[in-house]
């Protein structure tokens, strides 16, 4: 066993938010060690960005090289089930016009991107460790970890950042995980050479298409690749009764415009992926030597988007915090009740959303928007993650929701048959858990 080695912040996870959380703390002049599990540039799914990102990459100083490995995103296509019709929606709609765009992106090369960042920039980056053990003390912790040749390591820091992802190592510990009872779903995902694009500006659009069981995603990458995949519910994927990749073209086959995209392209590598898709948040973000980022501290249904976003955000929240706690501990009280409530701020608006999109109404609001009481520059605004416009986002957002409830009265029987189906499909099947991915069989 080596002597432990000290330093002021220990991150945990090197993905978005651990990345962007030991940047924004080397650049203080911190000692700050980052600990990643797996060896970059490593498979990860969540490739869609939001126009709310870009600001973020520029403060980190990224944005020229993000964009050099991204496709272009200027909104979203929506495909119903049983409709010819297509909804399109640009960010641009949104309360500010100049958040109009972002890329999709590989993650394997953008989490490398941020994680190299965070590195120039005095960071200590170690990849292939893997926490197995942190202690909290009155004066901070001591975190135990295994390195890739097996060796063991201990640091003592002042202050642990999680920003583990779905091993939710602190929620874990502390036992604050609780799984959201509104949802839950599986994943079935691959990628496709030569799939059929939207054209011209729409070429980069993320495509989000109902069926029977759930939604897909297609998200065109910059390589020509296109990624692909079936967000469903978790009945549907406990019912595979043939190999997974057959299972996954019948899937898309319930889709006749997705099946006609797709064609004439080819499966990369003839592999597809399932993962379990379960939505939890902890009970709490903070302690006085703690904080918990991103998906470390809450995760939700990826269907707008917002995964790489909440996680860069919350990380550029928490480095104050982080800086509170370090330097002024008197404030601290008041700054974590101020960041408990900032952090579930977005999480909340997305999911009230995603926790009904397959209500008819909400639908239909979304195939046919209008603009009565401004609630589709309120709803761009969040498909954007510009989020914190204060009560100008706050009042549109409010009045969607209230037209959203106004025509469900007025269609009772309809949200009735909505809410009776809803409770059917989270019912607990007892599906995949983590972040176990299964390979086509």
């Amino acid at each position: 066993m080596q002597a432990s080695q000290d330093c002021d912040v220990l991150v945990i996870g090197g993905g978005p938010a651990g990345s962007t959380m030991a940047t924004l703390l080397a650049r203080q002049g911190r000692r700050v060690v980052m600990l990643e599990k797996d060896q970059h540039p490593r498979f990860h799914i969540g490739e869609s960005l939001l126009p709310g990102n870009v600001a973020l990459f520029e403060a980190l100083g990224v944005r020229e090289q993000v964009e050099k490995i991204g496709m272009p995103k200027f909104g979203i296509e929506f495909v119903p089930p049983d409709l010819d019709d297509r909804s399109y929606v640009d960010f641009s709609e949104g309360w500010d016009p100049s958040k109009d765009s972002a890329w999709q992106v590989r993650r394997s090369e953008l989490d490398e991107l941020l994680f190299r960042n965070a590195s120039t920039q005095g960071a200590v980056a170690i990849e292939g460790a893997k926490v197995r053990q942190v202690d909290f003390d009155d004066e901070g912790a001591t975190v135990q970890a295994v390195l890739q040749d097996g060796a063991p390591q201990t640091w003592r820091a002042r202050f642990v950042v999680d920003a583990s992802g779905r091993d939710t190592v602190l929620a874990s510990k502390l036992k604050s995980k609780q799984k959201n009872p509104e949802h839950n779903s599986t994943a079935l995902f691959g990628h496709f050479r030569n799939a059929r694009r939207l054209e011209g500006r729409r070429e980069g659009n993320i495509s989000i298409c109902w069926f029977e069981h759930g939604w897909f995603w297609f998200i065109p990458l910059a390589d020509g690749t296109t990624s692909v995949g079936a967000v469903c519910w978790a009945y549907y994927l406990k019912a595979r009764d043939k190999p997974l990749k057959d299972y996954f073209f019948d899937t898309i086959a319930m889709c006749p415009e997705l099946h006609d995209r797709l064609k004439n392209a080819t499966l990369v590598d003839d592999m597809v992926h399932a993962t379990g898709n379960f939505a939890y948040s902890s009970t709490h973000a903070t302690g006085d030597r703690y904080l918990m980022v991103g998906d470390a501290f809450t995760f939700i249904d990826p269907m707008f988007s917002s995964g790489v976003f909440l996680a860069m955000q919350s990380a550029f929240d928490g480095a104050r915090l982080v800086e509170t706690a370090l330097d002024r501990p008197a404030e601290l009280p008041a700054a974590r009740r101020v960041l408990e409530k900032r952090i579930r701020l977005g999480p909340r608006d997305y999911s009230w959303f995603i926790y009904r999109v397959t209500n008819p109404t909400i639908r239909d609001m979304f195939m046919h928007p209008n603009n009565n009481f401004k609630v589709k520059q309120g709803l761009m605004s969040l498909l954007a993650a510009d989020i914190h416009q204060g009560w100008v986002y706050r009042g549109s957002l409010f009045m969607f929701k209230v037209v959203y409830y106004f025509v469900s009265v007025i269609n009772w029987r309809r949200t009735l048959a909505g809410w009776k189906r809803h409770r059917y499909n989270i019912r607990d099947m007892g599906q995949l858990r983590g972040e176990t991915i299964l390979k086509s069989d």
